[in-house]
């Protein structure tokens, strides 16, 4: 397990949006009481008043802001935000803006997800039951007071109805947050593909084998999904995302998630009792605590409690900072360990190997004689390897593998080009 204190967020949330101007600062002055670090998000062609709204938190740096325009560009947001943050963030959070994350404790949402991924080896990922609220019977909207307020009904959890296409409508899909180190790629918004090796789990500790549980799972985390909010609202956001849908069609998908059987208002009671307890770390103090992290990691001789993944990731924080340790650049000594890592025959692992090749175009771009070194040790080891595990497996037609074989070929194709 990688050391906390070399990320530089340990929890980060990454949404795309669209017009959600009127929701944005509650949305996130509540997971930052949450213990949310970060927000990546991703702009689709909006046209309301959001860059006026987001512009103290991007001058905090609480938020990076990211034009996205495009089609159903979701997953391919959320990957481009593992691509690029895999390394500053220890885990992150892919949900909406309606959704808002709830553990049912006082703690932070990372200490809740801590303590169920820690409990499973090779679990790279939580997947977290929505809660879906209805219209609370309000039919127009009134933005002069928050969500979390205005809609405290939500379905029955055990509930299920049948929607305006015949199809059955259950209320246990999940939400992911996740090791983004681990993950293979994201091509459905509810769940992240993981490397060979890791999966997904559900809060109860079981293996995840699609996008919801066999049954509602919300006894110590939850998404509270607002999907209907007041009528007014939803056929507003109907119009905007589903823009093929006749009116028609649309309130009966109202009429789908207006559900509002239970009372609860344990979200409201959270927030408040975070609001007592919030602390947020400064950006120098982050600076400081991660270059210490790095120096200390990489000074350990040898480090035999570190794996692959720390020294990519002290790779890349040394590469962001800059610093030497002595009169060696940080990011060579990461380098080094890294090679040494490869030469090694034990304690490498397949997703071990799957990082290595999403990164070494990169590693092979910096100016240090060592790159060339740590290409030659795979290609002549470790990708020998990876095929022919490949080839042994019983799986060999599932999605993972036949991902994990085109990666490589493409791979392959590019290191030819720079050899």
């Amino acid at each position: 397990m990688v050391d906390k204190n070399l990320f530089f967020y340990d929890l980060a949330v990454v949404a795309i949006f669209k017009d959600e101007g009127r929701y944005l600062k509650e949305w996130l002055d509540y997971h930052l009481l949450a213990g949310v670090d970060h927000f990546y998000l991703y702009n689709n062609e909006s046209s309301d008043d959001y860059k006026k709204i987001l512009a103290p938190y991007v001058e905090k740096n609480l938020v990076t802001l990211i034009d996205w325009p495009g089609k159903v560009m979701q997953h391919l947001a959320y990957n481009d935000a593992v691509e690029k943050f895999r390394f500053t963030c220890r885990r992150i959070a892919f949900i909406d803006l309606d959704e808002f994350i709830f553990p049912k404790t006082n703690q932070k949402i990372s200490e809740v997800v801590d303590k169920i991924l820690s409990s499973v080896p090779n679990a790279a990922g939580l997947g977290i039951n929505w809660q879906c609220f209805g219209s609370n019977g309000h039919e127009k909207a009134d933005y002069s007071r928050g969500v979390l307020e205005r809609f405290t009904r939500r379905v029955n959890n055990s509930s299920s109805f049948i929607d305006p296409y015949g199809n059955k409508t259950e209320f246990n899909y999940v939400k992911t947050i996740a090791d983004p180190r681990l993950i293979l790629n994201i091509f459905n918004p509810h769940v992240a593909v993981c490397f060979c090796e890791k999966f997904m789990i559900n809060t109860d500790g079981e293996q995840m084998i699609s996008i919801a549980n066999k049954t509602p799972l919300t006894d110590k985390i939850v998404v509270n999904h607002y999907i209907a909010k007041s009528r007014e609202e939803f056929l507003l956001k109907q119009k905007k995302g589903r823009a093929t849908v006749n009116a028609f069609l649309r309130m009966n998908f109202f009429s789908i998630y207006n559900h509002n059987e239970v009372f609860d208002d344990g979200i409201l009671k959270y927030r408040a009792a975070r609001e007592k307890n919030f602390f947020f770390e400064s950006d120098d103090a982050r600076i400081n605590r991660v270059i210490n992290s790095l120096v200390r990691t990489l000074t350990q001789n040898p480090p035999t409690e570190s794996k692959l993944e720390t020294f990519l990731t002290c790779r890349a924080v040394a590469e962001k900072f800059q610093i030497k340790i002595g009169d060696t650049f940080a990011e060579e000594i990461a380098l080094a360990w890294i090679h040494q890592s490869l030469s090694r025959d034990d304690d490498l692992t397949f997703a071990d190997l799957e990082l290595l090749i999403d990164v070494l175009p990169e590693i092979l771009s910096r100016p240090f004689p060592l790159t060339k070194k740590i290409l030659q040790i795979f290609l002549s080891r470790g990708l020998p390897a990876m095929l022919i595990s490949l080839k042994n497996s019983q799986r060999f037609t599932d999605y993972k593998n036949l991902s994990t074989l085109r990666r490589f070929l493409k791979f392959i194709n590019e290191t030819e080009m720079i050899r």
